[in-house]
């Protein structure tokens, strides 16, 4: 489990540890039952907050990413390959969806945006 935070990113870095950990379950990193590290050896590794990592591991809970077994620690739930595809383009769709809200207050086209994004790309 690799997670980089920034201290420079407008994000929550609660929100950049969830991105971040989902995207390694999402693409086959974390498998199936891993076992994630302890809340507070993550907080001591990453110098944060013990509460800031517990809204991490909640959120991942929250959204079916993981699981947690009383007295034993979180762990990656058991998704098919199908729910993974699934948890991907939502979280992919609710991000550009954001994104495009902010490109038409700048008063971009779709054509506009779509060429951005196939620059970006």
């Amino acid at each position: 489990m690799n997670i980089v935070i920034s201290n420079t990113s407008d994000k929550p870095i609660y929100q950049q540890m969830f991105e971040q950990i989902s995207a390694q379950i999402i693409k086959g990193e974390l498998t199936r039952d891993f076992c994630l590290p302890p809340i507070r050896t993550v907080a001591k590794e990453l110098r944060i907050s013990v509460i800031t990592v517990k809204k991490a591991w909640e959120e991942l809970e929250r959204q079916g990413f993981i699981y947690t077994m009383v007295g034993k620690g979180c762990f990656v739930a058991p998704l098919l390959p199908d729910e993974l595809g699934s948890k991907r383009n939502v979280l992919a769709y609710e991000k550009l969806k954001k994104d495009i809200e902010y490109y038409k207050v700048l008063g971009l086209s779709l054509s506009d945006i779509l060429d951005l994004i196939k620059r970006c790309y």
